[in-house]
Formats: structure tokens, C-alpha cells, sequence
């Protein structure tokens, strides 16, 4: 594994030493660790792997652009910097709205790193809802509604952004995870 790695490695697991993930005592450094291993495993280049790891450093810790920058280069910190919320003091629905309008024109592989944060999310809701049950949602900023509203958005832009491997792979797996987590059953299947 290249070095660069293993110094992303070291700089997300200094950097988010202390958070955890919503209502839970897991470190929060397994979900940027799991975007980059997604990343990885569809063959990603180090330099996307690397800003995947590094993601969520400019949005929820004290890192500057200037550190990732200096420590892992103008493209890679040019990579986390479009994928972090520009004011995390604005409204929720502000800053999911900016997200989806960045998603349109944002080049593949700020994509595919969206992709597999987005996908890693779904996936740790889903096993949340399966080890808790529907009180998963009273950890969020908003109700259960209002996610399935933001994942579809998602889903919906990823459909007409995403064409071919490995954004396709990751966009059907993130598809299912959103149909899995928000899909209602039917009350009264018999009368179908």
C-alpha cells in the first residue's frame, strides 16, 4: 500500500479521535476508513482513495485546505474541499440542497467519493435499524421523512450523473441500500 495511504490513515484517525457515530459508540474514523476502502475495491486511484479517507476532515475537525494540501496535495485537498458543506451553521435542507446541486456538475470522481460516503451511510442506517429498530431516527437532525426525501434526491442524481463502472456498481449497491432502509410495506397486502 503506498505511503500517501497510510498517512490518511494516520491523519483520520487523529483527526476524528473522540467522534463517534450518531448515537453509538463507534468510532466515526470506520466510516471514513469504509469510504476508502469502497473506493479501493473499485479500483480507484490512491489520490481518490486518499481524499475519500479525508473527506469529512474540513467539515467536522479542525483541519484546514491548507493542511491537506500541503500533506497530500492540491488535487486531493481540492477533492475533499468539494465534497465538505460550505456552512455547517446553515439549515439542514440548505446544506442537503447544496449538496444535490453540486452533485450535478461535479467532475467523476468527486462522484464516486460521494457515491461510496453516501453508500457507507445508507448501510450503517440499515444495520442500525436492523440492531435498534425505528428509534435509529431520533439520532438524526431530522425525521425519517425527511432522509428518504434526501436519499432519493441522491439516488436520483447519481441515476442521470453515474453511466458507467465503477460509479454504477456503487450507485445500484447505494439504489438498493435507500430501497431497503425507506421501503414501506404494504399495510393490507392481501387487497393488492
Amino acid at each position: 500500500m503506498d505511503d500517501i495511504l497510510f498517512d490518511a490513515i494516520e491523519v483520520a484517525v487523529h483527526a476524528h479521535r473522540g467522534q463517534f457515530r450518531k448515537g453509538t459508540k463507534i468510532p466515526y474514523v470506520f466510516h471514513p476508513l469504509n469510504v476508502g476502502r469502497i473506493l479501493h475495491e473499485c479500483g480507484c486511484s490512491v489520490l481518490v482513495v486518499v481524499a475519500g479517507i479525508l473527506h469529512d476532515t474540513l467539515e467536522d475537525t479542525p483541519i484546514a485546505f491548507e493542511d491537506i494540501q500541503t500533506r497530500f496535495g492540491e488535487e486531493v485537498a481540492n477533492l475533499v474541499s468539494l465534497l465538505s458543506e460550505p456552512d455547517k451553521t446553515d439549515t439542514w435542507e440548505h446544506r442537503k440542497e447544496h449538496t444535490l446541486r453540486s452533485l450535478e456538475s461535479a467532475s467523476e470522481e468527486v462522484l464516486l467519493i460521494a457515491l461510496a460516503d453516501k453508500l457507507d451511510n445508507i448501510q450503517s442506517i440499515y444495520r442500525a435499524l436492523e440492531r435498534d429498530g425505528e428509534v435509529v431516527w431520533s439520532r438524526f437532525n431530522r425525521p425519517k421523512k425527511a432522509q428518504a426525501w434526501y436519499y432519493q434526491e441522491l439516488v436520483d442524481v447519481f441515476r442521470r450523473r453515474v453511466s458507467k463502472k465503477p460509479g454504477l456498481s456503487l450507485y445500484e449497491a447505494l439504489q438498493a441500500g435507500v430501497e431497503q432502509v425507506f421501503h414501506e410495506p404494504d399495510p393490507n397486502p392481501d387487497l393488492a
